[in-house]
């Protein structure tokens, strides 16, 4: 072959591998190795589409699924026990005087009861008069004047109304201890006997004391029999049983109770406890300047 023709074939040759350039962009090579490049990006290419969609799938799940808060866990606490429900307070029609007190009432409604000492001469009407505690120091049932006048209900007690059976759900419950007042007469009238308390024997034979409501009978029995004084406004280190009407506490009774034991002529037996409602009757005494001798009951009906 000519030296020409050896020239035409380099240029062909040449002109074949430009083509081929032109044509793939890149110089031919071994197909082994351009078919592992192919491969790999192919590889590539997915893995990273891959990854975008996963990450682009939670992000629409976060935004389209509302986050939960978890609610918070109750502590526990322990149930109280249930305790027996209130019941209602029961409101009964007020009671009715006793007939024989009704009649009384109608002449005089001044008087709140009636006072009874088997075996002595006390049997009367106690009165009471708020507005004017002494009307009746010197006039009968039926205001005329009379030194005898009448037993009288200390206008700082509260006498109640209704009756016990009914718990005063009828009425209104009396206050702790009642003090009657009476004149001690010689002729033997209204309190004009009552010193004969001093004597242990005679209160062994009249141990009861009843004092009937305008609507319901009492019974006390003597749980002390003392002597005593009307004290003087400034002397406040000495027991007034005359001041004491009403326990609101242990404290109150405690001191009403044990003054009168303490100063007792004698030992009736008869105890008390706080709750116990009582009677008190008060008469001169001539022992001491304003002297006074005292009988008090407890209830027991």
């Amino acid at each position: 072959m000519s030296d020409l023709d050896h020239e035409s074939e380099r240029d062909f040759t040449q002109n074949q591998e430009t083509q081929i350039v032109m044509r793939t962009g890149m110089p031919e090579m071994a197909p082994p190795l351009f078919a592992v490049c192919f491969v790999v990006m192919i590889f590539a290419t997915s893995i990273m589409t891959y990854q975008f969609g996963y990450r682009k799938s939670l992000y629409d799940a976060q935004v389209e699924t509302p986050k939960t808060v978890a609610e918070p866990t109750p502590i526990p606490v322990e149930a109280e026990p249930e305790g027996p429900e209130e019941e209602e307070e029961v409101k009964l029609p007020p009671a009715v005087m006793m007939a024989d007190m009704a009649e009384l009432y109608e002449k005089n409604s001044d008087v709140i009861g009636w006072l009874t000492i088997d075996g002595t001469n006390i049997d009367y009407a106690v009165m009471q008069t708020p507005e004017d505690e002494e009307y009746y120091l010197d006039r009968d049932f039926n205001k005329n004047k009379n030194a005898n006048g009448c037993l009288i209900m200390d206008t700082d007690s509260t006498v109640g109304s209704g009756t016990a059976a009914n718990d005063y759900a009828d009425g209104t419950r009396p206050s702790t201890n009642l003090i009657i007042h009476g004149h001690n007469m010689r002729n033997g009238a209204m309190f004009g006997n009552l010193d004969r308390y001093k004597d242990e024997r005679f209160y062994e034979e009249h141990k009861k004391i009843r004092f009937k409501s305008l609507y319901e009978e009492r019974e006390y029995e003597v749980i002390s029999v003392f002597l005593s004084q009307v004290f003087l406004k400034t002397q406040t280190d000495v027991f007034k049983y005359y001041k004491f009407f009403e326990a609101k506490d242990q404290a109150q009774f405690d001191d009403f109770y044990e003054n009168i034991r303490k100063m007792a002529l004698y030992d009736t037996g008869v105890t008390a406890e706080f709750g116990d409602e009582f009677i008190t009757l008060s008469v001169c005494a001539y022992h001491v300047d304003n002297g006074r001798l005292v009988v008090v009951g407890k209830r027991i009906k």
